[in-house]
């Protein structure tokens, strides 16, 4: 069998044993929207439980637009042009208006990075400007939340008399699904608030994973964090695998991001029978495969429907290394990684990024990990508890050694970006 792999900016083809492929989970056949332009006027201007954005955006001065960074594949080419012209219909004049990209605690992004992003009208006649966690200065403190969480939030936003947030509606694996509330945390959120958010307390919860809202604690806190920040529309997207806007979702915060998810859950939903033995993944492609620390997201999504014991394949470019000092600093560190997860319960370490290296320990707990990667060499990777190889082809045939010839292959091309959970029986 045949398989391309989403992987950097050209998928890989691998070949697969067909006798031992189960299925090859993928999103849901739907027709992307034939005028996206069309849909977000038409959601801008009856949005859900919101009035249209002209009516909010009239007799303010300022506006701030929240997008997210190159790490999301979220379409702001098309996206915020029809924002920008109800705006300045409105009566916000250009130089008023900020669009302020929420890099969480990702790195600043580049001038190319910003025209990729936005393009180059956008670019050349508005005032494009990264959110800096870790500049304190450039923060409003908000309080703390009622679990603990000490809430700061960028001023520009803060101080902006119209709040707007753009985003994609995807699975995320903490926080059930991103978009909506995640624009603000940790979009523009302060490196306290991100790196609390981001401990045990929360992401030990059973219900923190990939598609659950439902009493989902990382998602209930960054709902809260949001609310109190307060947002007056989002636009939200939801795309397919090809990167298409399959659905538009505007309004209120919570509701819209709500439909969005509804939507959302029907296009990435896909279930094997029983876990297999082997996980053959990726970690969706550029730009989420830049680094290994991105990666760990493709990791994660295979850990419903592998077995204990079983083996995940992940093909990632990693073309910007492992993308963090601290995902390092850990990685020499702790010897093994239940050395670093004893640590972390017991509250005897911490370290900006650790949420990382957690999430994937609840993996490596389970089955094995091994990278098929062009981007880091082998002795850099294993130091992170993984194995390597060189090809998935490779990959594969050790663990069909290991399992035996009639093991079990899941096949998820698309990694984090397909839900994939075991058929409810």
């Amino acid at each position: 069998m045949k398989v391309s792999l989403a992987y950097g900016r050209t998928p890989l083809e691998v070949h697969l044993p067909d006798k031992n492929v189960v299925k090859c989970l993928a999103y849901q056949p739907m027709k992307p929207l034939d005028l996206p332009t069309a849909a977000i006027n038409g959601a801008l201007h009856v949005p859900i439980d919101s009035p249209s954005l002209l009516q909010l955006a009239e007799g303010k001065k300022t506006a701030c637009i929240v997008i997210s960074d190159i790490t999301r594949p979220v379409p702001n080419q098309v996206i915020l042009p029809p924002i920008l012209t109800v705006l300045e219909e409105a009566g916000i004049p250009r130089e008023k208006i900020t669009i302020l990209v929420g890099t969480g605690l990702h790195r600043p992004s580049t001038p190319e990075e910003k025209l990729e992003m936005c393009g180059a009208e956008i670019v050349e006649n508005y005032q494009i400007v990264d959110h800096y966690a870790e500049n304190k200065d450039e923060q409003m403190y908000l309080g703390e939340s009622p679990r603990g969480v000490p809430v700061w939030i960028d001023k520009i936003y803060m101080e902006a008399e119209l709040k707007i947030t753009t985003g994609l509606i995807e699975p995320h694996f903490m926080a059930g699904f991103s978009g909506g509330r995640k624009a603000i945390c940790p979009g523009i959120a302060g490196k306290e608030t991100i790196a609390k958010w981001h401990t045990p307390l929360f992401l030990e919860h059973e219900n923190a994973r990939s598609g659950c809202l439902e009493q989902n604690p990382v998602h209930e806190e960054n709902t809260w964090i949001a609310k109190k920040a307060g947002c007056d529309f989002i636009v939200n997207v939801v795309l397919d695998s090809e990167r298409q806007i399959m659905h538009v979702v505007a309004g209120n915060m919570i509701t819209a991001f709500e439909r969005g998810v509804e939507f959302a859950k029907k296009l990435v939903l896909d279930t094997v029978p029983e876990p297999v033995d082997i996980v053959v993944t990726s970690a969706a492609g550029y730009p989420l495969d830049l680094t290994w620390y991105q990666t760990v997201k493709g990791v994660v999504g295979a850990m419903e429907i592998v077995k204990k014991g079983g083996t995940v394949i992940v093909a990632s470019s990693c073309a910007e290394g492992t993308g963090s000092k601290e995902f390092d600093l850990i990685a020499d560190k702790f010897p093994t990684i239940d050395a670093f997860m004893d640590a972390i319960i017991k509250d005897e370490f911490y370290v900006i990024n650790q949420w990382q290296m957690e999430e994937l320990g609840k993996v490596l707990r389970k089955a094995r990990v091994v990278v098929v990667t062009d981007g880091l060499p082998p002795e850099i990777l294993q130091k992170f508890y993984v194995e390597t190889a060189p090809t998935v082809e490779a990959a594969v045939e050790t663990a069909l050694k290991q399992y035996g010839p009639e093991a079990t292959i899941a096949v998820l091309p698309e990694g984090p970006y397909v839900l994939a959970e075991l058929e409810v029986r």
